[in-house]
């Protein structure tokens, strides 16, 4: 089953496909309120989300330094503010999150110039990566060549944001007729229509539960604390 593994505010453990490899850096952590739920502070930890991620399979031997960790991070952040204001005309004043500027532009393209992982074929004719070693470098550099294709590509107009209740999360919507609505439907689309079913029952709109799904959930990457 694809998709990174989020546990939600209440403890539901969910899977949210985002549709971009970009995207799925974003639920580590971010700028603004999302600093809380920051979960990348070792090379193990990014390593570990590298695993998860649609990168498959994963490079191996991969040679993550402390250095390329703080880089993660800063390129996490400025993706962040990249694609919230490109998805809401400006920042999230709500979570702390400014506009994205020039110097987050320079971040990516910076990133997305160095070399990326390499690609290669097997002898049995699956798909792997080139023999030896992979960089962190290679690995954020291959995260900011997929943000520059999809926002420069024809599914740039296809990123929303959820439609549940305080959901942050950002998605690429893939599916041929462009409806999707929610970061999960195991998640935020079920709580719909739980609640949507409640209205109908009682004829009064349930109150809200507080907190919400992105900063409040986070990636199953366990954090140090």
């Amino acid at each position: 089953m694809s998709g990174i593994r989020l546990r939600s505010y209440s403890g539901h453990v969910y899977r949210f496909d985002p549709g971009a490899l970009c995207l799925e850096l974003l639920v580590t952590g971010g700028p603004g309120a999302l600093i809380r739920h920051e979960v990348l502070h070792t090379p193990e930890d990014l390593v570990r989300w590298a695993d998860q991620s649609r990168l498959s399979p994963t490079p191996p031997a991969l040679r993550i330094t402390d250095d390329d960790v703080a880089y993660a991070r800063r390129l996490r952040d400025a993706l962040a503010r990249t694609v919230v204001s490109r998805v809401c005309g400006g920042g999230l004043p709500e979570l702390g999150i400014e506009p994205a500027d020039a110097a987050d532009l320079d971040l990516v393209n910076e990133a997305a110039a160095r070399p990326p992982l390499a690609p290669a074929i097997g002898a049995d004719g699956s798909r792997g990566w080139a023999d030896g070693p992979a960089t962190g470098a290679q690995l954020l550099s291959t995260v900011a060549r997929d943000a520059v294709d999809l926002l420069t590509g024809p599914y740039a107009q296809r990123i929303r944001m959820c439609a549940g209740d305080r959901c942050y999360l950002l998605y690429v919507d893939t599916s041929r007729p462009g409806r999707r609505r929610w970061c999960s439907m195991e998640h935020c689309g079920n709580r719909h229509k739980v609640r949507a079913h409640r209205v109908r029952r009682s004829g009064v709109e349930p109150a809200e539960q507080s907190g919400g799904d992105w900063p409040s959930s986070r990636a199953e990457v366990p954090a140090k604390g």
